[in-house]
């Protein structure tokens, strides 16, 4: 394939992974962004300008996951390699189970689409295939990638998903913690195998979880059940732990984020002022946390060419 343009931008949403019983299924896309822009060069190096979050602690040259993926990915399609000239501003979280380096995977992949003569050439099931074989599985990609909420699954033909419907009285509260971290350490606490009676809980659970998204937010504290993955990680979680079992005493239909820490509630508007209240409680004996409503976000990564230097 050939390159169509030589500076582009892409715009990747945070995301939060298994929404409880959802286990490397399902996921939800935030208007919390990690914005980056593109330009080849002639050099055959690559430099990244970073700011916002991971400024002064990620790679700033080819190693850089965003780097990497577009790298990748050109090489995937059989499109010439070039030097990279690239500027992230990250407002997603690094380490905090909000999908940073799904939201860093898509957005290299998704600019690498958009340099080629024929961006549609290359489908988003190809984007999501590319990205799965980077974080291994899809929850946090898919919602990355198509936005709203998903539910991602793999077989012999590889990664697949589908975009659910979310009620718009819904309303996500992100519960951020100062501590980072590593998905590595959150899987290494879970258990090779688990109880069928488990296992079966949180099938009914997921598929009451979608029902409530789109239809009965009434039930969404049943449907955020889980004995998969949370129970086994409580003793890495720290604080984390402690407010997501407050919050779920308390009535609120709280999960842990991805592999955490963060503490994701999902609520209707009715119940926020309940709510701020009881964080406001549970938050006051602890530093550095921050609550975030950033809103639902409805479309997904999005590319644009600003300059197209190369004839097609």
């Amino acid at each position: 394939m050939k390159l169509g343009a030589d500076h582009v931008a892409v715009r990747v949403p945070a995301t939060s992974g298994n929404l409880g019983p959802g286990f490397d299924a399902l996921g939800m896309a935030y208007a919390m962004y990690d914005d980056i822009e593109v330009r080849t060069v002639a050099s055959s190096t690559v430099q990244v300008e970073v700011h916002g979050e991971g400024a002064g602690k990620v790679a700033t040259d080819h190693t850089h996951l965003v780097a990497r993926a577009l790298l990748h990915t050109l090489d995937y399609v059989g499109a010439p390699l070039a030097g990279l000239r690239m500027t992230c501003f990250n407002s997603v979280p690094h380490g905090r189970g909000l999908g940073s380096s799904a939201a860093a995977t898509v957005a290299g992949i998704m600019a690498a689409r958009e340099l080629l003569a024929e961006p549609e050439s290359m489908d988003l099931n190809t984007v999501l295939a590319i990205a799965t074989e980077f974080e291994g599985h899809p929850d946090n990609a898919a919602p990355a990638i198509a936005g709203t909420a998903t539910v991602a699954w793999q077989d012999e033909r590889g990664p697949s998903a589908a975009v659910l419907e979310v009620d718009e009285d819904i309303v996500p509260t992100l519960v951020i913690p100062r501590a980072e971290l590593l998905t590595a350490t959150a899987r290494a606490a879970l258990p090779a195998t688990v109880p069928h009676t488990d296992a079966a809980f949180n099938v009914g659970r997921a598929a009451l979880l979608v029902e409530a998204l789109a239809r009965r937010p009434e039930l969404l504290f049943d449907a955020t059940e889980d004995k998969l993955h949370q129970p086994y990680r409580t003793a890495v979680m720290g604080e984390s732990a402690e407010i997501l079992g407050q919050l779920r005493a308390s009535g609120f239909a709280a999960v842990i984020s991805g592999a955490g820490p963060t503490v994701l509630v999902l609520s209707t508007a009715a119940q926020l002022p309940a709510m701020d209240a009881c964080l406001t409680r549970l938050l006051g004996p602890v530093s550095g946390w921050k609550v975030k409503r950033p809103g639902i976000d409805t479309l997904g990564a999005q590319a644009r060419r600003i300059t197209a230097g190369h004839s097609r």
